[in-house]
């Protein structure tokens, strides 16, 4: 093994929280970009968008199941967990930032670069790691938790790098007749308590299945071994709904990377409220109540992260609230994109997805208010 790769538990514990992080950090720009797009317009793209969060907090889940089966602890409100915007991504020898933006070509094409297959060109073969030094300030996703100005050359390679390290710590722990998959396996989360059209969830307890389950979050982003669908459920792959709606035009089977030939899809560029561009709280008037719905919003998302590390955390059945809960919030998202931004002509308001620090009392749920 080179001396970047897995070497004991506690590292692949740390990896498999950043993999949770990496997952959780497309959902915010997913859910703003879905949000953003006016009434009545881009129905194709509102049911792409739709569809890939939901799949998103599944690979989020799968993540989460795999470090509760080698006795991690899943934790999404570490004052880190949250990316703050424009985070990182690799992107070969250089890194593109994801933001949160409004629907349109811009967007389409950073959600394109998250979800792309990559491959290392010839001549970056067996090079080992990506050296480059992230600004002070942006969250760098998908980097190595002992050597941060380290980089994978993709989303994927970082998976790899984490499939390789289960399998090495598995085969040492074999060698001393013990295992690596020793969590509790009531903390595994099942399809009874999250349904996604997109795959179904299952309980990581061994080798197998813990490779399965990466697979899985692979698969459904860029493709699987380079084609457009998936392995399991011949779905396409997220990768290719997007380029969908790049091109006007719908995959159908028998279609190559890049030549859809199915029928023609309308996407309106303009069709979506002009909000600001990674919005912060402080950027928004004090005392306005676009400010304080800001706020809001920060803290009911706050929220929605406990009760999603509560259901990882041996209350699986709280998952079943969280999902739908992140459609409750467009209500308070819409509230900020469909206003003005004081002092800012031209641009409305946006979600900025700072979560306040601190927010540890227990998330009353919708069933514990109806109990009570």
């Amino acid at each position: 093994m080179d001396s970047y790769s897995i070497k004991t538990l506690d590292e692949l514990k740390e990896f498999l929280y950043r993999a949770m992080q990496l997952e959780h950090a497309t959902i915010p720009p997913y859910l703003t970009a879905l949000y953003s797009i006016k009434p009545g317009v881009n129905q194709d793209a509102t049911q792409v968008l739709r569809v890939i969060v939901v799949e998103e907090m599944l690979h989020l889940t799968i993540a989460a199941n795999i470090l509760n089966a080698i006795g991690g602890k899943p934790d999404l409100v570490r004052p880190d967990f949250v990316a703050s915007y424009p985070a990182a991504l690799p992107d070969g020898e250089t890194d593109f930032k994801v933001g949160i933006q409004a629907f349109g070509r811009e967007a389409l094409a950073t959600f394109l670069k998250i979800e792309r297959p990559a491959q290392r060109p010839e001549h970056l073969v067996g090079k080992g790691l990506i050296h480059r030094k992230t600004p002070a300030g942006i969250t760098a996703l998908a980097s190595h938790p002992r050597h941060e100005d380290l980089h994978f050359y993709s989303i994927g390679e970082f998976y790899s790098a984490i499939a390789e390290g289960i399998k090495y710590l598995e085969a040492e722990a074999h060698e001393a007749g013990t295992t690596i998959f020793t969590g509790d396996r009531s903390r595994q989360i099942t399809s009874e308590y999250y349904y996604s059209g997109g795959g179904e969830l299952f309980a990581v307890t061994d080798l197998k299945s813990a490779q399965e389950a990466l697979e899985l979050i692979i698969e459904q982003g860029e493709g699987d071994g380079g084609g457009i669908y998936d392995d399991d459920d011949h779905e396409l792959a997220h990768y290719y709904r997007f380029e969908e709606l790049v091109k006007g035009r719908y995959y159908q089977k028998g279609d190559q990377p890049g030549h859809p030939t199915g029928p023609h899809l309308q996407v309106d560029w303009e069709g979506a409220y002009p909000i600001k561009e990674n919005l912060k709280v402080g950027d928004i008037l004090e005392g306005s109540e676009l400010r304080e719905a800001a706020i809001a919003f920060n803290t009911r998302y706050g929220e929605f992260l406990q009760l999603v590390t509560r259901a990882y955390n041996g209350q699986p059945n709280l998952l079943l609230e969280a999902v739908p809960m992140m459609f409750e919030f467009r209500n308070m998202i819409l509230e900020l994109i469909r206003n003005p931004l004081p002092k800012h002509p031209g641009k409305n308001g946006s979600p900025t997805y700072e979560i306040p620090g601190g927010i540890k009392q227990p998330v009353v749920t919708r069933q514990a208010e109806v109990n009570a």
